[in-house]
């Protein structure tokens, strides 16, 4: 029997209603998604393998930025998901955009992408350093690696007295993702993954979705967050779906909100790019 780490659980599931939720997600991360990719140089022309698709929005996003000429590659270990990813991309009328079910880390791909791209995918590896290290394989010498991670250990520095709901969902969120054997810690961690790749030093930029007016789209998805969580909260007794409420929870935390007057942060999370070709 193999002593190796394992993956950590996909706490969010694999449902209907988790794909739904992804698309919401890139509503509220999309723009500093898009931030981090033209940052990192990410430009016409150019072939990009992204990992951990989904349901398809940052290779779609990709799939804009390198036009007609470049072309995307999205990998993901759900090949349900996938149906979806690529519905939405005929729609939206892209032919450059490939979707290619399975472990990125096993998969036999070539070695000539001029990028390599994931949001929301080292933090349930086993392995993170390992698995970039491999990946970045595929890259051409002067390839590009931009990443982001979420950064759960310091999300709790925001609880407050005023928010007692607030700091009850930060809680849950830390404690499901801790016991799915997720990394807490791979937002600021990114940094350390690159450089045990053997990467370059990464430039890193902290951003976390903060809002308090009263049709701020952020309480909705909170709920929709909670949704996707509730199997595994209640698997591991850590609350149950009366606690959570999630029929009501979008109502409530924008009460909290608009009476303690403080704004709502959802998960924070960190960008990292960098290119092979600034290597010694």
């Amino acid at each position: 029997m193999s002593n190796a780490p394992r993956d950590a659980a996909y706490a969010l599931g694999r449902t209907s209603h988790e794909t739904t939720r992804l698309i919401e997600q890139s509503k509220i991360y999309g723009g500093s998604t898009q931030r981090l990719l033209e940052a990192a140089g990410i430009a016409n022309g150019m072939k990009v393998l992204e990992i951990g698709s989904g349901a398809g929005d940052v290779a779609l996003t990709l799939a804009e930025l390198v036009g007609k000429e470049g072309r995307v590659v999205g990998v993901d270990v759900n090949a349900d998901i996938l149906e979806t990813a690529r519905k939405r991309a005929e729609a939206a009328g892209f032919t450059n955009v490939e979707f290619i079910a399975g472990d990125a880390r096993k998969l036999e791909l070539p070695n000539d992408f001029d990028a390599l791209v994931g949001r929301f995918v080292l933090m349930y590896m086993a392995n993170p350093s390992d698995a970039l290290k491999h990946l970045v394989t595929h890259l051409r010498p002067d390839g590009i690696v931009a990443f982001q991670e979420p950064e759960y250990t310091i999300y709790p520095a925001v609880a407050h007295p005023d928010t007692p709901l607030m700091n009850q969902l930060i809680s849950w969120i830390v404690e499901v993702f801790q016991a799915t054997g997720a990394h807490l810690d791979k937002g600021i961690g990114l940094y350390r993954v690159f450089v045990e790749a053997g990467l370059p030093e990464p430039i890193m930029h902290f951003e976390a979705p903060v809002g308090a007016a009263e049709t701020w789209a952020g309480y909705r998805y909170m709920a929709t967050i909670f949704e996707s969580l509730l199997p595994m909260l209640e698997k591991y007794d850590i609350a149950t779906a009366a606690e959570v409420g999630v029929e009501t929870l979008a109502a409530r935390v924008r009460e909290e909100v608009l009476i303690a007057k403080r704004p709502f942060f959802l998960p924070l999370h960190l960008s990292a790019y960098t290119r092979m070709s600034h290597l010694p």
